[in-house]
């Protein structure tokens, strides 16, 4: 049988119950010296060189109304389901360049 999955947003978690922060308190205290690394494999300066930052990073998405050039629009549209993703990809990869380029910060 399949298990449900569950999901929490910050304002449906669940209060934590007195026991519950006295263990967080307790693992808090605890030195590094005490955590078990055993079963997690140490990186390489290698693999620290092809990282990547907040790769599983999902931006939050806010819903705006807009109003761009018509033609501008069906080009968009023109190139199949998912004009407003590529709308986002576009002003995405120009505000990193602008980022780069040290133009806004």
């Amino acid at each position: 049988m399949p298990t449900k999955m569950v999901s929490y947003t910050l304002e449906t978690l669940p209060e934590l119950t007195e026991a519950d922060i006295a263990s967080l308190k307790a693992l808090a205290a605890r030195p590094d010296s005490e955590i078990d690394f055993s079963d997690i494999p140490e990186l390489t300066d290698e693999q620290w060189k092809t990282a990547e930052r907040g790769h599983f990073y999902r931006p939050v998405k806010r819903q705006i109304t807009a109003r761009l050039d018509a033609d501008v629009l069906e080009w968009l549209k023109s190139q199949g389901k998912g004009y407003q993703s590529r709308i986002n990809a576009i002003l995405r990869r120009e505000m990193l360049m602008a980022m780069r380029a040290g133009v806004v910060k």
